[in-house]
């Protein structure tokens, strides 16, 4: 089929009543989908039921280094689990503490400290008139949760194919002493799927900052996460770029096994150089006499080594995969010429992204007198109660549609990116599947 702007009036018309009745028909159907973004399937999580089995209470219980793993200690994480997180990361195990059982906790916990207690003796952010972070966008809801919820400026970066927008970063960075950091997923990023280039990595290493205690967060969620054995991104290790670049000090990397073992049952990692280890014990030993050993010499247990983490991604891949290529295939097949969209093709990670023409998303939500689910919402801003008026804006901040609201901000910010069944587990009650009902809703 010709691209739409290359069709008469008459032509857009006639397709227009095709596509419309098609789409009714659809709507029809009453169809419930869970749109819930980089969430394991039952399938995915079944096959590593085993992991459960690997330690027992006839198993023995102490770690390489004589650690009893179920008594007080070991900060760092066992010594097995460290390096099984280094290979992971391509870093050296001394660069790596072992955490809890998500990489967004030691996140929060990084920006938590850096507010109350500086970075490396600099000045606490909380001290400052202003503190600033860069944000890549389209970029992961959740790092700019963080940001928003300690009063941080967010700045708005472009992606690109090859990483963020690097002639903007640099200029800013060297600019302004308040930007204190970077969210980036470098590695099949959310939502685009994109790595970045080695080029990009470079320029990331040889940054020259005005804020000396700048941070570069390097959230390698996907490192591992391939979905073809013959076609596997390649991402530059960024630990060793910035210490060529004399810059050691500049990057906080982290991962976890939530996509690995269980979405919430996994182990998570900070990699980093160490000075800013060594700062971050210091609180660290404060917050926690250490995390949970078992379930770190469990992992190590299971998958032994990185060899076995690579084998057991493969499954993940094979159940992954099909589903890539079918939304693509529906995509190149429906779309594909139209001119009206384009999408990203990645190799890896958990996202496709589709773009539209700009006013597609108010107009499919205005002809389709769609509800607004908690799966179709990435951030929230502002407090509120049940029942107020609110504004749903796009990832530009654009203002889309205004409405009233069946949940608080504090219980929207639990629930946001959950399917609708979930909202009674999260939050103990459920009294709409919506957060705002299609005719509560008025698109501007």
């Amino acid at each position: 089929m010709k691209a739409y702007q290359e069709l008469t009036k008459e032509e857009l018309l006639t397709l227009k009543a095709e596509l419309n009745a098609a789409y009714e028909d659809a709507k029809g159907k009453g169809l419930k989908l869970d749109m819930s973004r980089g969430k394991p399937a039952v399938n995915q999580l079944d096959m590593t039921m085993d992991f459960l089995d690997v330690v027992n209470s006839q198993s023995a219980m102490k770690a390489e280094d004589g650690m009893d793993v179920r008594n007080y200690g070991g900060l760092d994480g066992i010594p097995e689990a460290k390096k099984l997180m280094a290979d992971i990361l391509e870093v050296k195990p001394e660069n790596v503490i072992v955490c809890g059982n998500a990489s967004l906790t030691i996140m929060y916990d990084t920006v938590s400290r850096a507010m109350t207690h500086g970075i490396l003796g600099n000045t606490p952010w909380c001290k400052l008139d202003h503190v600033k972070f860069l944000c890549p966008v389209p970029g992961y809801d959740r790092h700019f949760g963080i940001t928003e919820h300690f009063g941080i400026e967010m700045i708005n970066v472009p992606m690109t194919p090859e990483g963020p927008d690097m002639d903007l970063v640099e200029k800013l960075v060297s600019e302004d002493p308040a930007i204190k950091g970077i969210w980036c997923v470098p590695k099949y990023s959310n939502p685009q799927g994109y790595t970045y280039s080695d080029e990009t990595v470079r320029r990331f290493a040889a940054l020259t900052p005005a804020a000396p205690d700048f941070r570069i967060f390097w959230d390698n969620a996907y490192a591992i996460h391939h979905l073809y054995d013959d076609r596997q991104d390649q991402l530059l290790e960024i630990l060793s770029e910035c210490e060529k670049a004399g810059h050691p000090d500049m990057v906080f990397e982290f991962c976890s096994t939530s996509k690995v073992s269980f979405a919430g049952s996994g182990i998570a990692a900070i990699a980093s150089s160490k000075a800013n280890l060594d700062d971050m014990r210091k609180s660290m030993t404060i917050q926690t006499i250490g995390y949970d050993k078992i379930n770190q010499l469990r992992h190590v247990r299971y998958f032994k080594d990185i060899n076995g983490i690579r084998e057991h991604m493969k499954k993940h891949a094979a159940i992954m995969r099909p589903k890539f290529e079918a939304v693509l295939k529906v995509l190149d097949e429906e779309l594909g010429g139209l001119g009206i969209g384009s999408w990203t093709k990645p190799n890896g990670g958990y996202f496709i992204s589709f773009d539209a023409m700009d006013g597609c998303a108010k107009a499919i939500r205005k002809a389709g007198g769609c509800s607004i689910l908690p799966a179709g919402v990435f951030a929230v801003q502002g407090e509120f109660l049940p029942g107020s008026t609110v504004s749903v804006i796009d990832k530009d901040a654009h203002e889309l549609a205004r409405g009233l609201v069946h949940y608080s901000s504090a219980e929207l910010e639990q629930i946001k990116g959950c399917n609708s069944g979930e909202i009674a587990n999260i939050l103990g009650h459920k009294n709409f599947d919506e957060v705002i009902h299609r005719d509560d809703l008025v698109i501007l």
